[in-house]
C-alpha cells in the first residue's frame, strides 16, 4: 500500500517529496449526483486533492443520530474523489465554522449549560467522541495506507482563535488516533504568534489560514513550525455574502498571483474554496461582531467554479499558475448552455396565520426556538386591555412579525436592535412570527438560543398564557394534502404557494427571487434554502439532478409579500451588486 508520511521539510509520498496540491469540495454543498463533475473539473485544473469539512450538526441533527443519506454520504463522497484518481484531506472539526448554522456544532449540544463546548469538559468530550468515531468509522478504510485516498486529518479548527486548552485539543488527538487513524494529522490556524501557539499542537503539523502576503505568513508559520512541510490550508480565494451587504469577488489576478508565491516558495496548498455550492436548507450561519449578519444561502464564495459548477476567470488563471509546478490535463470542462428562461403562475395560497400546519402546544410564559426545537414557529395570545400599549421583548433571535387580530403591526429585527413596537389597541388575538436566520457560527456567540429572548411585556405587565404551534418546515411542501387552500390569506402573514413547471431534466436553473418578499422554496420536495428581497443574492440554485424530464413542483412560502405571485427559472446565477 502507499506511505504518505511528514518529512524533514516536505510531504512524503511513497518517500518521495510531495506537494498537495488541494482544493475544497463540501460534500454537503453539492448534490451528490454533481460530486463526480465537481471531482472531475478539479482534476482538470491541475489539483491532486480535495480537501473536505465534515459537518457535525447535519450529521446528528438529533443526540444518538448519525445521518450518511443523500448530501452528507461522506464514503460515497471520498470513494469518488479516489475513483478520479485524487487524494483527499478529511476536516471533521468537531467545529468547523464554514459559514454554516453554528459552526457545524449541533445546537442540542447547548441545552445543557453544564456542557463546557470546545474544553475538556466530560459531556463536551463524551459527545464528541462519540461523533469522531462515527465519522472515522467511514474514514478509517479509506485512508490511503489502506488503498483508499485520505492523506491527513485535522484535529479540530482554528482553535487559537477561540482558545487555548491544551488538554482538549490533545484529548481530541488522541480520540482520533484510537479511531483508527494512521495517517498524519494536522492542525489549523490564522498566521499570528498568539494563535499558532494556542491552537497547535507538539506532535502534530500547523498548517495556516490566508489569502495574502505569503512571504510574511509563511515566515510566521515556520517560526513555529521549525521542521515539516509549510502548507497553506485555507488559502482564500474569494468570500461569503450575508444579507443586506454587497456580492464579494476578488480579483483572479491577484488571487493567482498569491497562489503562484505560495507553490514557488514550496508550500502545499488547500484552495478554500475550489467550488463553494449552495447552503441549501437552513443550513447557512450568521456573524455578530456587534451588528448580526445572516449569510445567504449561495455559497458561491468568487471560487474557480461557480455555483452551478461552471468554470470562471478565477479558473483559468490557477490552472496556468499550477501548470508552472505541477502537470495538468490537456482537456479542458465542457460548457453547457445556460436553460432559457421561463415562468409559471403561483397559485392555491394557504395563509399558515389560519392554519399553521403543526400541533398546538400551551405554555405559561413564552418559550424559545430552542425550547420547541424549531426554526420557525407561530405564538398566539390573547389581549384584554384597551388603547395603545407598547409590546417588548429582551432580545430578538432573529426576526419577528407582529400580528393583531390578524393585521400586521410591523416587524421587528436582531439586526438592528430591535425590541420595542408599538401595538395601536390591546384588545384581542397577538400573533408573532418567529425565525430562526441562521445560529452565529464564529465568536463568543455560538450556541446561543435563538426565539424571543427574556420576558414579553406590554407595558410593564409580562404576557403569559401562551399558544405555540411549530410551523413544519420538512413537512410544508405537502401542506395540500390535509389543508385545503385559503385565498382569502393572499397577503396577510406567512402564506405557502405551489406551482408546476416543465423542464428536460439536464438543465441546471435558477429561481429569481427578486419579486418575493421573504422566505423559503421548494423543488419537489427538497429545500432550495433561504431568499430575501434584501439582497444581494437575487437567484437560487436549482440543480439539475433535483430535476425529472417532464412535470415538476415547486412550493414557496412567503413570510412577507410578492409583488405578483409569479415564478420565474432562468439559465444564469444572479447573486447582486458587488458594491453598495
Amino acid at each position: 500500500m502507499p506511505d504518505f508520511a511528514i518529512g524533514e521539510s516536505d510531504f512524503l509520498l511513497d518517500g518521495r517529496p510531495f506537494q498537495i496540491i488541494s482544493g475544497a469540495l463540501h460534500y454537503f454543498r453539492i448534490h451528490p449526483d454533481s460530486w463526480a463533475d465537481r471531482i472531475e473539473k478539479a482534476r482538470l485544473m491541475g489539483l491532486n486533492t480535495i480537501e473536505t469539512y465534515v459537518p457535525w450538526n447535519l450529521h446528528s441533527p438529533r443526540p444518538g443520530v448519525f445521518d450518511t443519506s443523500g448530501l452528507l454520504d461522506l464514503g460515497r463522497f471520498l470513494r469518488e474523489v479516489a475513483s478520479a484518481g485524487l487524494y483527499a484531506i478529511v476536516r471533521p472539526g468537531p467545529y468547523i465554522c464554514a459559514e454554516l448554522d453554528n459552526g457545524g456544532l449541533p445546537a442540542w449540544l447547548f441545552r445543557d449549560s453544564s456542557v463546557g463546548v470546545r474544553r475538556y469538559e466530560p459531556g463536551f468530550m463524551s459527545a464528541v467522541t462519540q461523533y469522531l468515531q462515527d465519522v472515522l468509522e467511514i474514514v478509517r478504510p479509506l485512508q490511503i495506507d489502506q488503498g483508499g485516498p485520505v492523506l491527513l486529518v485535522q484535529v479540530e479548527n482554528e482553535y487559537g482563535a477561540f482558545g487555548d486548552d491544551q488538554t482538549y485539543l490533545k484529548a481530541v488527538a488522541e480520540v482520533i488516533r484510537g479511531a483508527g487513524t494512521t495517517v498524519p494529522l494536522v492542525t489549523v490556524d490564522q498566521p499570528t504568534d498568539a494563535m499558532l501557539a494556542a491552537g497547535g499542537l507538539d506532535g502534530v503539523l500547523r498548517t495556516a489560514s490566508f489569502g495574502s502576503r505569503v512571504p510574511s505568513r509563511l515566515e510566521a508559520l515556520r517560526k513555529h513550525q521549525p521542521t515539516g512541510p509549510l502548507m497553506c490550508m485555507e488559502f482564500w480565494d474569494g468570500w461569503f455574502d450575508y444579507w443586506g451587504g454587497r456580492h464579494h469577488t476578488t480579483s483572479a489576478a491577484e488571487a493567482a498571483a498569491e497562489l503562484d508565491a505560495l507553490l514557488a516558495a514550496g508550500a502545499s496548498v488547500n484552495i478554500y474554496m475550489f467550488h463553494g455550492g449552495t447552503n441549501f436548507g437552513l443550513t447557512s450561519g450568521a456573524n455578530d461582531k456587534g451588528v448580526y449578519r445572516a449569510t445567504v444561502t449561495s455559497y458561491d464564495y468568487d471560487a474557480p467554479l461557480d455555483e452551478a459548477g461552471n468554470p470562471t476567470e478565477k479558473y483559468h488563471a490557477f490552472r496556468e499558475v499550477i501548470s508552472r509546478y505541477a502537470p495538468v490535463p490537456d482537456e479542458l470542462p465542457a460548457i453547457r448552455p445556460p436553460a432559457r428562461e421561463f415562468g409559471v403562475a403561483l397559485a392555491d395560497p394557504i395563509g399558515l396565520l389560519q392554519g399553521c400546519g403543526g400541533t398546538w402546544s400551551e405554555h405559561a410564559a413564552l418559550p424559545t426556538l430552542d425550547d420547541l426545537e424549531a426554526r420557525l414557529a407561530l405564538f398566539r395570545t390573547e389581549l384584554r386591555g384597551g388603547g395603545p400599549a407598547l409590546l417588548t421583548f429582551g432580545e430578538v433571535r432573529d426576526r419577528v412579525q407582529v400580528f393583531l387580530d390578524g393585521a400586521p403591526v410591523g416587524v421587528l429585527e436582531r439586526e438592528r436592535h430591535e425590541r420595542a413596537i408599538m401595538l395601536p389597541h390591546t384588545r384581542g388575538r397577538l400573533e408573532l412570527v418567529v425565525e430562526d436566520q441562521g445560529r452565529v457560527n464564529y465568536g463568543p456567540r455560538i450556541g446561543e438560543p435563538k426565539g424571543l429572548i427574556g420576558p414579553v411585556r406590554l407595558g410593564a405587565d409580562e404576557l403569559t398564557g401562551w399558544s405555540a404551534c411549530v410551523i413544519d418546515l420538512d413537512n410544508l411542501p405537502r401542506l395540500w394534502d390535509s389543508a385545503g387552500p385559503t385565498p382569502s390569506a393572499l397577503g396577510i402573514g406567512p402564506t405557502a404557494w405551489r406551482a408546476t413547471f416543465e423542464t428536460d431534466g439536464e438543465s441546471n436553473l435558477f429561481l429569481r427571487t427578486d419579486a418575493w418578499g421573504k422566505g423559503l422554496a421548494w423543488v419537489n420536495g427538497f429545500c432550495l434554502g433561504r431568499y430575501w428581497r434584501r439582497g444581494p443574492q437575487e437567484t437560487l440554485y436549482v440543480p439539475a439532478p433535483l430535476l425529472a424530464p417532464g412535470t415538476n413542483t415547486l412550493v414557496v412560502l412567503e413570510l412577507d409579500v410578492m409583488d405578483t405571485p409569479t415564478a420565474t427559472f432562468t439559465g444564469s446565477a444572479s447573486l447582486g451588486f458587488t458594491d453598495l
